[in-house]
């Protein structure tokens, strides 16, 4: 009974399996492409998704070993990221220094033209992968020795090498190969091959974008050093490191002398050169402290973080601060106030307490020689400075503001700034799928920061040129001279029916496809029809910014009058956050 019972299941697995035969090999490859792309978003960083992309493309192609390389063409090299799979002796899976002279590997000099050019590239535009075999053999490409040579090198039989490109040019390759043994690629798996590349080229893509976004987060786009949002991050970390094993926290105040003055009888180029050269020694005086972190607060204030080093040696390093910026040309030296829980200050639970005392600090060192900081504790009792931050009153019974009166300002052109605000509303409802909702968010924080006039969210369905705006806001009327109110509402009431072609819009047309681009109006050079859409809405500047994701292509754009902040630096910044806007879930309007 039980053979009986056996055969039956048996029977029954067999007419299952007549019933449901295995997937055509396209859709097994095509279910493979959607996971790659998937895995790829979830990566954290360009790194991890290039790990991601090897394993999955190697996966996908049945292929024994893959690697993803970059070409650096400063250093002339092919540099590789990961390899995956079966290693050779001396392969790691994340390399350091593995690279590769690129005059060994001539045939790559053919892939660094502009994309979709030339007999290397298919009908779709995608750049054609080839193959080589150990044994010299080749298709679709050039006999490279040096390819050959190194499978043998490493016990594999072929490879096929598919590129990379990026921002339409060449980034690197996608290396596959199989061992002695295994069947050498067809021309059918090269051409798979080849959308596994593009597919990998939109993943490394992406993460690119995220990790700008985190860059602008945490960078003064001016001086390259930490933004007050990074300031104000690390400063938390150290507090709870000094909470927890009594680690000394010690926080540096500078305020730059002289500023206005140059920016007055200079122009704000030189206030910026000298505001980048103080930068500069801030940087080098803080790499005299191990771990610290030197920022910029906003204007001509800065900053260091320092956590471990001994109040002492915090003081020196900002006694050589001093004496360093005295040596700046058209500066007057710094001001400079000095906190640390190494000193008698009594307890500091809270980075606004610390603040507040270099704050306190830095006010008096404006009124005293700018050779020496002023450090908070190490003064006469009762120390003014203690006196001044407790009192939370300057002198002259003015109240005193905050450090941080930048954070929370009404208006701020500052990137970083903009960056934070948008991110924490995107991060409110992080799963939702309505986009227009996520761009919105954007447009309405970076609206309000600006001091924006208005602006618009539109949609390109796919396949098609015609734009539409599906979402808009008007925060105030225009100010600036010959606008009205009409010309404004006029234009905005237009905006949701009309309809515009985007052969007609050659920069809102690049910016879809993930640009971003400033107009002034007046300006010459301007495209007539982009500056007319300013010119009916009364406006005098506009920052654009698009992408694109399987619902179609977006657009978010800014208006401004003459009492907007300057949008000359928002562009990338807006980008940036349009691409996460787009990411994740999404729905057509």
């Amino acid at each position: 009974m039980e053979r009986r019972s056996s055969e039956a299941r048996g029977a029954s697995t067999v007419q299952a399996s007549e019933e449901a035969p295995a997937p055509p090999l396209a859709d097994l490859r095509l279910r493979a492409v959607v996971g790659l792309a998937q895995a790829m978003a979830g990566a954290p960083d360009a790194r991890h998704a290039a790990q991601v992309g090897a394993g999955r493309a190697r996966a996908a192609i049945d292929a024994d070993f893959a690697a993803i390389s970059i070409w650096e063409r400063e250093r002339g090299e092919l540099r590789v990221l990961v390899n995956d799979g079966l290693l050779a002796p001396g392969e790691e899976q994340l390399p350091e220094n593995e690279s590769y002279p690129l005059g060994e590997y001539p045939e790559i000099a053919r892939y660094l033209a502009e994309r979709g050019l030339g007999e290397d590239f298919a009908p779709d535009g995608l750049p054609r992968a080839w193959v080589q075999s150990a044994d010299g053999g080749v298709a679709n490409g050039p006999d490279c020795r040096a390819r050959a040579a190194s499978l043998r090198r490493r016990g594999r039989a072929c490879c096929l090498v598919a590129p990379i490109v990026l921002g339409g040019r060449a980034w690197g390759e996608l290396y596959l190969a199989r061992v002695e043994g295994k069947p050498v690629f067809d021309a059918d798996e090269a051409a798979y091959g080849t959308l596994l590349a593009a597919q990998i080229s939109a993943g490394l893509a992406q993460s690119e974008r995220f990790e700008e976004v985190r860059r602008l987060a945490f960078t003064d786009p001016l001086t390259g050093l930490a933004n007050r949002r990074a300031v104000d991050t690390r400063l938390d970390e150290a507090l709870e490191q000094h909470r927890a094993d009594g680690t000394v926290v010690s926080l540096v105040v500078c305020d730059v002398n002289g500023l206005k003055r140059v920016n007055d009888d200079k122009g704000h180029e030189f206030g910026d050169r000298l505001l980048e050269r103080f930068a500069n020694q801030l940087s080098l005086c803080g790499a005299m402290l191990p771990g610290s972190v030197a920022g910029r607060l906003g204007g001509d204030e800065f900053c260091l973080v320092a956590a471990g080093p001994g109040a002492d040696e915090v003081v020196r390093v900002a006694e050589e601060l001093c004496a360093q910026a005295l040596t700046l040309d058209q500066g007057e030296g710094v001001a400079c106030g000095v906190a640390s829980t190494g000193d008698p200050i009594g307890p500091v639970t809270t980075a606004d307490r610390l603040f507040r005392l270099a704050d306190a600090a830095q006010y008096r060192a404006k009124s005293g020689p700018a050779a020496q900081p002023v450090v908070a504790g190490r003064g006469s009792l009762p120390d003014p400075t203690m006196s001044l931050a407790d009192s939370g009153t300057r002198p002259g019974g003015n109240r005193r503001t905050e450090r941080r009166r930048f954070r929370g300002a009404r208006h701020t052109a500052d990137p970083g700034q903009l960056l934070s605000a948008a991110l924490a509303v995107l991060d409110e409802h992080p799963h939702t799928a309505d986009t227009v909702a996520r761009l919105t968010a954007v447009a309405e924080t970076a609206a309000q920061l600006l001091d924006a006039v208005a602006w618009w969210v539109s949609y390109v369905p796919p396949g098609t040129t015609q734009m539409q705006t599906v979402r808009y806001g008007i925060r105030r009327m225009t100010r600036g001279p010959g606008s009205t109110r009409a010309q404004v509402q006029r234009a905005m009431n237009e905006a949701p029916d009309a309809v515009f072609d985007l052969g007609a819009y050659p920069l809102t047309a690049q910016a879809i496809r993930g640009g971003s681009f400033g107009m002034r109006t007046g300006v010459p050079g301007n495209d007539p029809a982009e500056e007319a859409v300013l010119v009916v809405g009364g406006y005098r500047a506009m920052a654009a910014a698009g992408g694109s994701n399987p619902a179609g292509g977006w657009m978010l754009e800014l208006f401004a009058d003459e009492s907007t902040l300057s949008l000359t630096a928002v562009g990338p910044t807006l980008r940036a956050l349009v691409a996460v806007a787009i990411s994740g879930p999404v729905s057509a309007p």
